[in-house]
């Protein structure tokens, strides 16, 4: 068996892994008291999840080789289209994410995916800054942000705020100038007492989940899990009995 994908926590359901045997794949959801009991074995690339199910593949890169990775470009684009013909006309939406504690990054989505964009990324709070016709003026408008705000925020930043407050002081002065369509508040129910510890781990019991961490308690412990580095392991159904780190302590 080997984890070959995974799903965020959204608004329209809990996070997941996807689980692949012998060409089945099926989805672990990653529900709030579920209890996990996975041994990580040799990590190589996760192939790829087709119509018919799973097509392995033995090259040891991981979670991807480069015959498997696929490059969006979009990413990559600040008005000036990568591709051979430019083909994201429909709306667009221009936001900033605020991420515990002080942490504000500024992004782009399609408008009817705004609020499904930022609890994938696991965002605490948010503003809907504006809506524009396509994608190549909202790169545009990210760009020009992009001097007053990363637009991206990497996975061990997130982990480092999760639980903690949001600095509102912080919040209110990204706003500072900018007139919001709307504004969120989002709650992923992580009621943690401690720090998370971070680690490649798939025995738990699930706390909840932010985005694409997943934390796990195990021993008094919570762990919190980018379930990227998740992807492409061989795992063995029983629990892992590595000793780990503990937790770092309470919050202040």
């Amino acid at each position: 068996m080997q984890f070959v994908g995974y799903r965020p926590r959204d608004q329209h359901g809990p996070a997941s892994l996807q689980l692949a045997d012998g060409g089945d794949v099926t989805h672990v959801t990653l529900d709030p008291g579920r209890d996990l009991a996975y041994t990580l074995g040799e990590r190589r690339c996760a192939g790829t999840i087709t119509d018919g199910g799973h097509v392995a593949c033995a090259n040891a890169d991981a979670p991807y080789c480069p015959q498997h990775t696929s490059t969006w470009v979009c990413a990559k684009c600040r008005g000036d289209c990568l591709k051979d013909e430019m083909d994201c006309h429909e709306a667009h939406a221009i936001y900033l994410a605020g991420f515990a504690p002080d942490v504000v990054k500024v992004g782009v989505t399609r408008a009817w995916r705004l609020e499904t964009r930022l609890r994938e990324q696991g965002a605490d709070r948010a503003a809907h800054l504006d809506t524009v016709e396509n994608g190549r003026i909202a790169r545009e408008r990210e760009a020009d942000l992009a001097a007053r705000f990363p637009d991206r925020v990497r996975v061990p930043t997130k982990i480092a705020g999760l639980g903690a407050a949001v600095d509102d002081d912080a919040w209110r002065d990204a706003l500072t100038g900018f007139e919001p369509i709307e504004t969120y508040a989002f709650d992923y129910g992580l009621d943690l007492n401690s720090r998370p510890v971070s680690e490649v781990v798939a025995t738990g019991t699930v706390v909840g989940a932010q985005g694409r961490v997943c934390c796990l308690e195990r021993g008094g412990t919570v762990y919190a899990v980018d379930l990227r580095d998740l992807v492409g392991y061989e795992v063995r159904e029983r629990a892992d009995k590595r000793d780990l780190q503990a937790s770092l302590g309470a919050f202040t």
